[in-house]
């Protein structure tokens, strides 16, 4: 372990990314989960973001190689994808039910039965956060610790209610437009970093956007707006959060 002032590094070996995808059976549909890491280590399940996967999402966690180095040699690493978000995805038949927030929570608890895991660490971004904060109280004795980015904790306002509206009509009639891929832009990243001339992540996410099928991305939309009226668990307070899930537990909100 080496101190360098304000900052401590941690000599770890070095780690050879290769993971493995596995597509999982539901009751609500198949779920495709990519595990990185060695499975007798503590388990760390991601949840994205609307329109991202685990690639798009959690990918800045693994550029540098000393976070890397860091995450995979104390978790094994079971990166969720919403369905329909994973890589090459086909269309989902509009025959198949629009899925419940409810229903993905569930999903997921067949998943950590699928590969035998008791509790959890568990690591959303934005709407991939609420999802997560959602399990967390349904299933509270398979969470052992919460790292939320930017979760949503209250039932949306009218103004967000309407933007959700907005960005559904779009996907419905315009699919992934430059009006809907500029609007997903601006709700993943600040305004400093979308300014012109656009960075090169910016670029880039812009790019994986075109990848997403527009009618996959609109029902989970679909799925986080039905949550607004009325809110599922009227307003999930972070304070309740944390009394649900006991002392014992880990929690980190960014």
């Amino acid at each position: 372990m080496a101190d360098s002032g304000r900052f401590v590094a941690a000599d770890l070996p070095p780690i050879h990314l290769g993971g493995k995808e596995h597509i999982i059976q539901t009751g609500c549909g198949s779920v495709s989960v990519t595990v990185y890491g060695d499975q007798q280590k503590p388990p760390l399940i991601t949840y994205p973001d609307l329109g991202l996967n685990h690639t798009s999402c959690f990918e800045g966690l693994f550029i540098s190689p000393e976070s890397a180095s860091l995450l995979l040699n104390n978790f094994c690493i079971y990166h969720i994808t919403p369905p329909g978000h994973e890589s090459g995805a086909a269309t989902i038949s509009n025959d198949e039910p629009l899925l419940s927030v409810v229903d993905l929570c569930d999903q997921i608890l067949v998943i950590l039965n699928h590969f035998r895991l008791g509790s959890v660490m568990c690591m959303g971004a934005m709407a991939g956060a609420y999802i997560l904060t959602l399990f967390s109280i349904k299933y509270s004795e398979r969470v052992s610790g919460l790292i939320l980015v930017s979760p949503i904790c209250r039932a949306a306002s009218w103004n967000e209610w309407f933007y959700n509206k907005f960005m559904s009509k779009l996907l419905q009639y315009c699919g992934m437009c430059d009006m809907l891929k500029e609007l997903l832009i601006h709700r993943y990243f600040s305004k400093a970093v979308c300014e012109v001339p656009e960075s090169e992540i910016v670029r880039a996410c812009r790019k994986l956007l075109d990848e997403r099928d527009s009618i996959n991305v609109r029902r989970y939309l679909q799925a986080l707006d039905r949550y607004a009226s009325p809110f599922i668990y009227e307003q999930v307070e972070l304070g309740y959060v944390l009394s649900v899930m006991g002392r014992k537990s880990s929690k980190l909100y960014l």
